[in-house]
């Protein structure tokens, strides 16, 4: 609970994008306030976890992680919550989904390339390549994207179809955009959890206020130690 104004930021994003140390107690009270308000209007009740769990890890690549490049910023502490929730994924030997983005330099552009005018190197190809943190396996499946949502022109909800899968675990950037996408794409069919500590971005104040909608409107927030729990115990069904 959030007692005092003298709250720590978040521990990851850009230094030019936080919340200034005085405005950062009295929001995080206010957002906690409006979802006591939510809860009372029948918003943000649980949905739980089903029986067959997959992870998602969303563009967890240089690209998003390296503070030097156009859109990077400090996420270290997302990779690292993201990496237990992967560890036992593995141990429990669930299906693991990663993304990243399907650089094509001959992709013509779109009106939405004008919010965002993208600056790439001649080479850009290595920017989107997984953290090694993440100690990618071969069999698990790398989905290279165009769009926010790892579902949209993608084949992700057919293999999550045809794997069982009925819940959605899903980690990674950008609360805001990324993240929100695919928690937003994946509700109707999937019950969606989202480990808090391992999403993230470069602005705390979006990550702060799409933290919120996701659990209030399309997902559970769940913190990372329930998560790992729930999946240490998780009994694969016989197929």
């Amino acid at each position: 609970m959030v007692t005092d104004s003298n709250v720590t930021s978040c521990g990851f994003g850009s230094s030019d994008l936080r919340l200034p140390d005085e405005l950062r107690g009295p929001l995080l009270l206010h957002l906690q306030t409006l979802r006591g308000r939510y809860l009372q209007r029948g918003w943000a009740g649980r949905v739980g976890f089903g029986t067959r769990p997959a992870v998602i890890v969303i563009d967890l690549a240089r690209y998003w992680l390296d503070p030097g490049q156009q859109i990077g910023s400090s996420l270290d502490a997302v990779v690292l919550a993201t990496r237990r929730v992967l560890d036992a994924a593995r141990a429990a030997s669930l299906p693991i989904f990663f993304t990243t983005f399907a650089h094509d330099p001959a992709e013509p552009p779109s009106p939405h390339d004008q919010k965002l005018r993208f600056q790439f190197p001649a080479e850009a190809a290595e920017l989107f390549e997984l953290d090694p943190r993440l100690n990618r396996q071969p069999t698990e499946k790398v989905i290279r994207k165009r769009y926010a949502s790892a579902f949209k022109d993608t084949n992700l909800h057919t293999m999550l179809t045809a794997l069982g899968i009925d819940t959605l675990i899903v980690t990674g950037v950008s609360t805001s955009h990324c993240v929100y996408a695919t928690c937003r794409d994946a509700t109707d069919s999937f019950r969606v959890i989202v480990p808090r500590e391992a999403v993230g971005e470069r602005c705390e104040l979006m990550h702060e206020v799409f933290l919120l909608d996701i659990d209030i409107d399309l997902a559970d927030v769940t913190d990372v130690d329930e998560v790992v729990h729930r999946l240490v115990t998780v009994q694969q069904p016989t197929a």
